[in-house]
């Protein structure tokens, strides 16, 4: 049976199921987020890159919620690291959040051209975790070298590590790497969105929406191709963060916890690796020549 929620290293319980925003414009961020908190979702995942903390703030608001009951992710992007740069990063995302303590802070990417500047970031997530600022610290799009070169030079093994994983990229040697330091596997793009929104890849990439494999198993279970993927990446422990603007998905996404996978079908969903990335490579591109600089709160 799948759990509804995760406990990280550190004994924070997180929403296994989050509700993403990325490519959410500011203008629709607000509703989505009030939307997905009365559907269910307890977990927001945003980034300061994204430039919608603000209205995730307004979105969480407006739910009504105590914000005791709402777990909230955010992200430190790269203009923002080297240690008193991070420490202000929080009092940024922090502000415009509208939250004295952010539940769980990550590193956006490792930038490993810059990689002094990662760890005195990450030096600076661990302060703010000493002083209770945040409740648990992660990183994004590490890889397994990255990661052994951070857990060298810091004191604290990160919570969560975020990356792109969906049935057509399930980055196999990264999970490992993540299972071997007890840290959870958090998935961005979980249900392959990367395959099929503009602008991403070839002209030519194949979504898993439509891919043959994953509809007979969601015609199977009278539910969405989507739904299946979220129900794979739940029944093999990870956290997965699902994201739209349309009330519909939103409420969509939510609903995968009334059945199960057999273990064939585990098995099915796991051959359609192709073990090609459609993001982008945190090897190849330098995320600092983006020249994205995170404004004030």
């Amino acid at each position: 049976m799948t759990t509804t929620s995760l406990q990280l290293n550190n004994g924070v319980v997180m929403p296994a199921l989050g509700f993403g925003v990325f490519q959410s414009s500011p203008e629709e961020t607000a509703a989505a987020v009030e939307t997905a908190l009365k559907t269910g979702y307890r977990h927001i995942d945003t980034a300061a890159a994204y430039r919608n903390e603000r209205e995730v703030g307004e979105g969480i608001r407006r739910s009504g919620l105590d914000r005791s009951e709402v777990f909230i992710e955010t992200k430190v992007w790269v203009s923002d690291y080297g240690y008193d740069q991070t420490l202000h990063a929080f009092d940024k995302a922090a502000g415009k959040l509208g939250v004295e303590q952010i539940d769980l802070l990550i590193l956006h990417q490792p930038a490993p051209k810059a990689f002094d500047k990662t760890i005195a970031a990450y030096r600076a997530l661990e302060k703010l975790l000493s002083e209770g600022k945040v409740r648990s610290i992660g990183i994004s799009n590490f890889m397994p070298r990255h990661l052994a070169e951070l857990i060298e030079h810091t004191d604290v093994v990160p919570a969560v590590n975020q990356i792109e994983l969906h049935p057509y990229f399930t980055q196999p040697e990264v999970q490992q790497a993540d299972a071997e330091y007890g840290i959870l596997t958090q998935a961005w793009s979980p249900i392959g969105g990367i395959t099929f929104y503009p602008g991403w890849g070839n002209e030519d990439r194949k979504s898993t929406l439509t891919d043959p494999v994953l509809r007979e198993i969601a015609d199977a279970h009278g539910k969405t191709p989507a739904q299946v993927m979220l129900r794979w990446h739940l029944r093999q422990g990870r956290s997965a963060i699902p994201k739209s603007v349309n009330p519909a998905r939103i409420a969509e996404n939510f609903d995968v916890f009334d059945f199960e996978l057999s273990a064939e079908e585990i098995t099915r969903i796991d051959a359609l690796d192709t073990g090609v990335r459609v993001g982008p490579d945190p090897d190849e591109r330098d995320p600092l020549s983006l020249g994205i600089v995170i404004p004030e709160a």
